[in-house]
């Protein structure tokens, strides 16, 4: 595959022990976000594993350290910068925003599956949207210049992040409830507001999100990632969607947080059983199943919507949004 990657979300192990060499399992000359933190990560936590991934990224010439748009697409290195599941992080004090952009944080969302001091999670039962301070941290976002994302947010809390936002909001790593009806995934009114800010929509590859989380059905996850792509363009446009996989290079860390913290999500998320992820290598067709490329070829895209949907969609949101 020969087209530009912009993956808006990944993750590594929240541990002292991750390595971002893994990240080089994608190609080079991709822009990659990384997560930094959930809701039970401090401001501490977040700001240690930031220095370590920073620290081995600056001795690693595989990577380059993002600060702006035009830092991303060199054809030797993979752009790396990060992103906050959760508002948690910022322990309520929005200056923290400036504090993780300074650091290379790109993105946040307000919540992480469940109501915080922001507003409401997905797997709320009663939805009552941003909270005044979730407003004022979405204003904040805007000013500092970072995403606002509405993935894991309620409904109300996404569709109220596109009403109070100036620049454009993401999705950074969401499917479409139409095609599979899982609680973490978006209904089209909220797939609407975010593309009419100018904003993105990032599909996943994550089995329980597609309704596909057979261990052995790797092809099909894949497959069903260019069926939410064709669902998202004809619903919203060819320039609002674009990829964020969700691929863990944690996922037995993750799987074991899910058994072990049961609360903190709900029988509807993890009835599928553990977790699959489709890793960089299928997304691509560098495996043995054919890639998002080749499917999205058979969908009748043409190379320049390819080129969009797999990262100029993002390119472009972020210089509307990102200090340059």
């Amino acid at each position: 595959m020969s087209v530009f990657l912009w993956e808006q979300h990944c993750c590594l192990p929240l541990l002292p022990t991750a390595r971002i060499a893994e990240l080089a399992r994608y190609p080079a000359g991709s822009y990659l976000s990384v997560n930094v933190g959930y809701s039970g990560e401090t401001k501490a936590d977040s700001l240690a594993l930031l220095g370590l991934f920073r620290e081995q990224a600056q001795a690693d010439p595989r990577f380059r350290l993002v600060d702006r748009v035009t830092d991303i697409g060199a054809p030797h290195v993979r752009g790396l910068a990060f992103d906050l599941e959760d508002s948690a992080p910022l322990e309520g004090d929005l200056d923290n925003v400036e504090l993780f952009y300074d650091l290379g944080v790109r993105s946040l969302l307000p919540t992480y599956n469940h109501a915080n001091a922001a507003g409401c999670g997905c797997l709320d039962t009663v939805d009552t949207g941003l909270t005044g301070y979730g407003k004022d941290l979405v204003r904040k976002l805007n000013e500092v210049g970072m995403f606002a994302d509405g993935s894991h947010c309620s409904r109300r809390t996404g569709l109220d992040i596109a009403t109070h936002t100036s620049v454009p909001m993401i999705y950074s790593h969401s499917n479409f409830a139409a095609l599979h009806p899982h609680p973490r995934n978006i209904d089209d009114e909220q797939a609407r507001a975010c593309a009419a800010t100018g904003g993105v929509i990032g599909i996943n590859g994550v089995g329980i999100f597609l309704g596909c989380n057979d261990p052995h059905a790797r092809a099909e996850r894949v497959a069903r990632m260019a069926d939410q792509i064709r669902y998202g363009v004809d619903l919203v446009g060819i320039d609002h969607i674009g990829i964020g996989s969700d691929y863990s290079f944690d996922a037995a860390e993750f799987n074991a947080q899910i058994r072990d913290h049961p609360d903190t999500f709900s029988e509807d998320y993890t009835k599928w059983g553990p977790l699959q992820w489709t890793p960089p290598e299928d997304l691509l067709g560098e495996s043995d199943v054919p890639g998002l490329d080749q499917l999205l070829t058979e969908h009748g895209f043409t190379p320049t919507e390819r080129a969009a949907l797999f990262g100029t969609n993002f390119a472009r949101a972020a210089t509307q949004v990102w200090r340059t």
